[in-house]
């Protein structure tokens, strides 16, 4: 058992430090365990080869009941530093097992941002441990919002996106102005290309994007829902309202250009939101013990409307996807995020 668990030590060590090593010339390893759910792991390369070898290269968990349903798709870590989507993404990867349809899930849809600490956000943690039985520990890597610099070059001076709209230049590493994307440009935009591609080549019905904001911001716990999804986004916020979970409800609008809820919904057959649950770390607090937002209650909302938009959709027609074995709110603020994990 000892033996066992140094090896284990070891080996999430050399994934988690390899490219500060210099072990590592293409995408970050992460300390992600599939579950019986899962039965296929490929790479958004798949989508795109250019990206393979890259640092935006990412996994792609398919989990498929093999009953005819709707497929969804479920992105984390479009975003480094906001936390609580990539565990989220992690959970259902580890513990879902569809029971109609597909879900496929990336837990690190920006890749390339996860080995660069935020400036914006110096005193936040590059690694979260959790404490697992028999002292075993796991830890995931916390990244910045953008995508590291040092993979596409300096910034522009001013970004004008695939689809035409401007942004500071700084944007241009992130992944969520760069939607659609473009096959021959920048590191960021081929991740949001490749992403487009997937969704499209695997016909997925809905794609759910996994986000947090600061506690104060306007955005935080708001599901943002493009125009045609808008009356299963109404209705997913009623529900999980009887849950005692209140999310505000957003229109994701025309101007919206580049980010993914609008670009997705309108380049693509599916249904495109986005959640943003309140990340106390975007604001100086602690983005894992907050007594107000903790961690573990932040992934059990972003579940919990996983579970509602799903559910919706299936009432307005939308070929389903019924998931197993995954945790609600309650059951994770019983038992702790770790408990949900697989050691």
């Amino acid at each position: 058992m000892m033996a066992k668990k140094v090896w284990r030590m070891a080996f999430a060590a050399i994934l988690l430090f390899a490219p500060f090593l210099g072990l590592a010339q293409g995408p970050v390893f992460h300390d992600i365990r599939p579950g019986y759910g899962v039965t296929d792991c490929i790479w958004l390369s798949d989508y795109l080869p250019a990206l393979r070898g890259t640092p935006g290269d990412t996994r792609v968990y398919i989990l498929d009941s093999g009953v005819p349903g709707g497929t969804a798709l479920v992105l984390g870590g479009t975003h480094g530093n906001e936390i609580a989507g990539i565990m989220a993404a992690v959970i259902l990867v580890e513990r879902a097992r569809p029971l109609k349809g597909r879900l496929i899930v990336i837990p690190h849809a920006n890749n390339a941002n996860i080995d660069y600490p935020d400036p914006r956000y110096p005193q936040q943690p590059s690694l979260i441990t959790l404490q697992g039985p028999d002292g075993l520990e796991r830890q995931f890597r916390c990244g910045a919002r953008l995508t590291n610099p040092r993979y596409q070059g300096p910034d522009p001076e001013k970004y004008i996106n695939p689809s035409g709209a401007s942004f500071p230049g700084y944007e241009a590493r992130n992944l969520n102005r760069c939607y659609p994307g473009h096959p021959d440009g920048t590191l960021t935009e081929q991740i949001a290309y490749a992403i487009i591609q997937l969704i499209i080549k695997e016909n997925v019905g809905i794609v759910i994007d996994l986000h947090e904001a600061g506690v104060s911001s306007r955005l935080a716990s708001t599901l943002v829902s493009h125009p045609r999804g808008l009356e299963i986004a109404a209705a997913a916020v009623i529900e999980l309202e009887t849950m005692g979970i209140d999310m505000k409800l957003e229109q994701s609008r025309e101007e919206f250009r580049g980010l993914s809820h609008r670009e997705i919904g309108d380049h693509t057959q599916a249904l495109s939101f986005l959640l943003e649950t309140p990340n106390p770390g975007q604001e100086g607090g602690d983005p894992v013990n907050d007594p107000a937002h903790p961690l573990h209650a932040r992934v059990g909302i972003h579940l919990e409307c996983i579970h509602a938009l799903l559910s919706a959709a299936a009432q307005f027609g939308v070929p389903s996807v019924v998931l197993d074995k995954v945790p609600t709110l309650e059951e994770l603020s019983e038992s702790g995020l770790a408990a949900w994990l697989n050691w």
